[in-house]
């Protein structure tokens, strides 16, 4: 699978060349599904703001209303309901996941129970488009400052990369999200984290990490 971390979505073109080289062609040609599931998860968000970005009325985070051939959502929850042939196959013919953000411990909990989790190897030519909790399921940890499902057990996820993001970094509705609140999180980590501004992402693929940015960033360790 080849994944673009974002903090929050294709802001700027930077970012926008890195999802189409990804890709290998333009969004007009791609199918794509959304997954809004993470947004259920956290107090500030649920099902209103999950129709926003369903219905690419979310311009804060962009990712649905960029034009793609197709759209569909893939809600997690419902999965673990239905037999693996209603929902496999389209997966598997999809372009693109398009990952909201929300609770990223709810979220990867959601990806094992419907076993999405087991079928990411599987999709070697699959795109992840993730938004900041959509982003962070795929780091091992996302530190407890992060956690906000109370049924989460501890601050793991699925650990796919092998370090930590800070989002929205000094981002001017979150006042709390400074470079200090950032090194404070990360010395409380275990392994290498990032701290990514909202004009930021990383574009991997197998196993190699490219920062994009037009905006600020910064490595910490723990």
């Amino acid at each position: 699978m080849k994944l673009l971390l974002t903090s929050a979505g294709i802001k700027n073109p930077s970012i926008h060349d890195a999802l189409v080289e990804l890709l290998g062609k333009p969004t007009a040609e791609c199918d794509a599904l959304c997954i809004p599931t993470a947004l259920y998860g956290h107090p500030s968000a649920g099902p209103r703001q999950a129709w926003r970005c369903i219905s690419g009325q979310e311009t804060g985070t962009p990712t649905v209303g960029l034009g793609w051939k197709s759209m569909g959502v893939l809600e997690l929850t419902a999965l673990p309901s239905l037999d693996s042939e209603r929902w496999v196959p389209l997966v598997r013919e999809t372009d693109v996941l398009l990952v909201e953000g929300g609770d990223a411990t709810y979220l990867c909990h959601w990806m094992r129970k419907s076993g999405l989790a087991d079928l990411l190897a599987t999709l070697s030519e699959t795109v992840w488009v993730g938004v900041s909790a959509g982003s962070m399921v795929m780091t091992p940890r996302i530190g407890d400052d992060f956690v906000a499902w109370p049924s989460a057990t501890d601050d793991r996820t699925l650990g796919i990369v092998d370090f930590s993001i800070f989002p929205h970094l000094d981002n001017p509705d979150l006042p709390w999200n400074t470079m200090a609140t950032a090194e404070e999180w990360a010395a409380r980590l275990s392994g290498p984290a990032y701290a990514i501004d909202d004009e930021t992402a990383f574009k991997v693929v197998d196993g190699t990490v490219e920062v994009i940015s037009e905006g600020h960033w910064k490595r910490l360790t723990p």
